[in-house]
Formats: C-alpha cells, structure tokens, sequence
C-alpha cells in the first residue's frame, strides 16, 4: 500500500497526495472547483438524460459521487451511478475530508453513506442516487452494464500509462449508449489520439485554475475501427 497524506488546495478543499508517485488525487489549485468544472458542469449538467446512468473511473476520495449526488437531490434527478476503484482509500483517511463542510453541510450523512455502502452491490443513496462501487482493475474489469456518460479521472497518464490507452477507451465505447459522453480533466495529444482512435469525437473545453484545457469526448455511432483517423 501506498502512503496516502491529506493535503489543502487553494479553494480550501482537501486532496491526497502520495509522495512515492509525487501525485495529487485532484488540482492543488482547487479540489472541489476542478471537479465542478470538469464533471458537474461539463459533464453532467450538458446532458439533459433524465433518468442519466454514470461510469466513474477512479472513485477516489468521493467528490465527483458526492458533488453528483448533491446534483441529484437538487434538481430531483435521477441518477445511477457506478465507480470502478482498484485501491480503495482507507477509512481513517475518509473521516477528516472536508467536502461535505464546504458544498452542503446538511447532506453530510449522504457523504458518509456514500463510503459506507457496500462494495459491489448497488446501494440506494437517496430517492434520487443509487451507487454501485466497483473492486476492480479498469484493464481487467467487464462491464456488463451501459452508460450515458463517463467520469474519466484515473491518475494522469506519466502516472498509469496502460489506463489512457486506445484499448481502453475502445473497452468503454462498448459499454456505452447512443449519443453518450466521456469527460476529463487530461487534455494530453496522446489522450485526444487515443479516444479518437477508439470511436469518439473529441473536443477541447477551458479547463479549471491551474489547467489550460480538459476534454469532452462523444461517442460516434457505428465508428468503422477499420477506417483510417
């Protein structure tokens, strides 16, 4: 296991940080406002599916599931979501994470139900949010449902190379709907090329503080893998 050390970012909002991979789980520049901009707004709130089915790649800390949560109870959404996370952080860690003080205080016993629930089961959150996390490794997992949209946020791609591939994000254009979408905080050419190659059009979106661009990504039906790019 790697040593995992809460840190502050700029907007106030907690992060890990590992030193051993010199890697921050969010932007130092602001959790909670990187999330915001690249899933909430760029993500959940430019579809109008309702009910939405949601994958998250990297459940993390929580904060995209919660910040979507908040969302759903909100605007009386909706909203299924699944998480894939193959290094769970430890409870201990969880317990002092400061999301619940800083977007909704009152919704705080939803925060920790989010990290309670159970594993591998899907679990009723809300009236509006049902939550399925996923043990697992992304490269060897196989999906058996289908999504509207994709949280992509597993560590950058110097970090975990073998996650920002076309063979995974062909993987995920499988486990997609008609008319579905990708987000992610990652705007790297080698990333753009991947999801280009792996049926999606890809377009560029300003990115948060501290992050020139970040990438939406919709899928193209019936996308000929034969076909040059």
């Amino acid at each position: 296991m790697l040593k995992r050390e809460i840190k502050l970012t700029e907007d106030g909002s907690h992060t890990i940080f590992i030193p051993e991979l010199n890697e921050h789980y969010h932007s130092t520049h602001g959790a909670i406002q990187e999330a915001i901009h690249v899933y909430i707004n760029a993500g959940l709130k430019y579809s109008d599916k309702n009910p939405i089915s949601i994958l998250e790649i990297g459940f993390g800390t929580g904060l995209n599931a919660y910040l979507t949560l908040v969302e759903a109870e909100n605007n009386k959404r909706s909203i299924i979501y699944h998480s894939l996370e193959h290094y769970p952080i430890e409870e201990e860690q969880l317990k002092v994470l400061n999301y619940p003080d800083l977007i909704d205080f009152e919704k705080r016993n939803l925060f920790n139900q989010l990290h309670e629930s159970e594993w591998n089961k899907s679990c009723e959150i809300s009236n509006h949010f049902s939550l399925k996390k996923i043990s697992g490794d992304l490269k060897k997992v196989d999906f058996k449902d289908k999504y509207d949209l994709i949280f992509f946020d597993a560590f950058a791609p110097d970090i975990q190379p073998k996650l920002w591939t076309e063979v995974i994000f062909r993987k995920l254009y499988n486990c997609l709907n008609s008319d579905a979408k990708l987000v992610t905080y990652c705007s790297k050419g080698i990333v753009k090329r991947a999801l280009r190659a792996s049926g999606f059009e890809v377009k560029r979106l300003a990115g948060p503080p501290g992050k020139h661009h970040i990438l939406r990504a919709s899928k193209i039906e019936g996308f000929d893998f034969n076909s040059p790019i």
